[in-house]
Order: structure tokens, then sequence, then C-alpha cells
């Protein structure tokens, strides 16, 4: 897998709002991580994709000029660990997991912030 590659189209994905090519990456049953998502769904672990798309077109709509510039890209072994700053120049990290089929079956998020 192109984890570089992978890294670019996330971050064009994020900056395009599109919560459908958001979540072309992950797969359906996906376990999602943050300690952000307790604010706007009152949990830190999601399940699923329909659970992202909530907590997601949630956060986007709270923060309408979100945007993420990537700063690193970690390999691993079926994993990955994409550092960015977001709009505010808040430095965050997402370690991915991925299944047989490049889609991430796992992923966590970390900020400094």
């Amino acid at each position: 897998m192109d984890f570089t590659a992978f890294a670019i189209e996330w971050e064009a994905a994020w900056n395009s709002h599109s919560l459908d090519r958001i979540l072309a990456h992950y797969a359906p049953d996906v376990v999602f991580r943050s300690h952000k998502a307790m604010r706007l769904v009152g949990t830190g672990e999601l399940h699923g994709c329909d659970a992202l798309r909530d907590y997601w077109g949630r956060a986007l709509k709270a923060q309408p000029n979100l945007s993420f510039v990537v700063v690193d890209v970690l390999h691993g072994y079926g994993m990955m660990v994409i550092t960015y700053r977001n709009q505010n120049d808040v430095l965050a990290a997402e370690t991915l997991r991925f299944g047989p089929d490049g889609l991430v079956i796992e992923a966590s998020a970390c900020h400094a912030k």
C-alpha cells in the first residue's frame, strides 16, 4: 500500500468536506476513537460508518472552515500514522490500521490541544 498517496487523498477528502469522499477510506465496521467526539456525540469510541457520518457531519457543520495539512506520514505494518495541522495550527495525529482490502478498520485521533 502506498501510504503517502493515501495521506494525500485523505487530506484532499477532508478539505473537500465531502462525507462520502472521507468515509470511502473506512470499512463499514470501523472503530474510531477520539476524545473530541465526546463533546459532539457523547462517546469517545464510535462503531461503524453511520456513527462516523453523524459525528463528522456535526464536526464539519460546527467548523465550516475546517482544513488539514499533512505534516508527516509514518509507515507501519498494516498501519500508518498521519500527523497534520488544522486551520488553527493545532497539531494532531491519526493512527490508521488497515484491513486486507485497504480500508481503515481502526482509527484513533490524538490532538495537541
